[in-house]
């Protein structure tokens, strides 16, 4: 299984303004991109765009995956897993469940136990969402990230609310990843700490 994205010229504009335009990228499988740039640049409506959130104003963006090229916003998504500001935790649902739901949503047949396990809420399993710090909330979605099974991550802020512990699951499971074949893009204020290609936006 083989995954690459190009940006081909990208425009991308809020009401009348632009926010950035003349990206370009073109990267394969088993890359993490970095993505920079200072407050109000772009990134966000930059990972929005490639998750089809966003349409650009001009410009492709595309994917190969297995020699197939898609340009479909819609079919892109599909192949996307997505990690933004929100947590997309249902309060009242136990960690566990939530977990069991994304699966199924998914249709992924990964292990549960494992990914609670490997995530630090072994012992929050059978908690309501509504009880969870911030930081195992987010530790929570990044579990829900890796049950996915889709190879194209967008990452913004992955690192926030997290202790030092947490970040480094972060770390790992971006390596893990990128070992299998797939593509990370990460929007970050904070190193990761890892190999990297860089994109900037806003600036040189």
């Amino acid at each position: 299984m083989s995954i690459a994205l190009i940006l081909d010229n990208l425009v991308c504009r809020r009401g009348h303004r632009a926010v950035f335009a003349g990206v370009n990228l073109s990267v394969e499988g088993g890359i993490l991109v970095s993505l920079e740039g200072p407050n109000g640049a772009g990134k966000t409506s930059l990972l929005r765009l490639i998750a089809g959130f966003l349409h650009p104003a001009a410009g492709r963006i595309i994917v190969n995956r297995d020699d197939t090229v898609i340009e479909d916003a819609e079919e892109r998504g599909g192949l996307i897993g997505w990690l933004g500001h929100l947590d997309a935790l249902k309060p009242q649902m136990k960690v566990r469940e939530q977990l069991q739901f994304w699966c199924r949503l998914y249709g992924a047949r990964r292990d549960i136990d494992e990914a609670l396990q490997r995530f630090g809420l072994k012992r929050q399993a059978d908690i309501p969402g509504q009880y969870l710090s911030a930081g195992q909330r987010r530790r929570l979605a990044l579990a829900r990230l890796s049950l996915a099974e889709r190879p194209l991550w967008l990452l913004d802020e992955p690192l926030a609310a997290l202790d030092t512990d947490g970040k480094a699951l972060v770390a790992h499971a971006i390596q893990d990843h990128c070992a299998a074949g797939g593509l990370v893009i990460a929007a970050t204020h904070e190193p990761l700490g890892l190999e990297a290609r860089m994109l900037r936006l806003g600036g040189a």
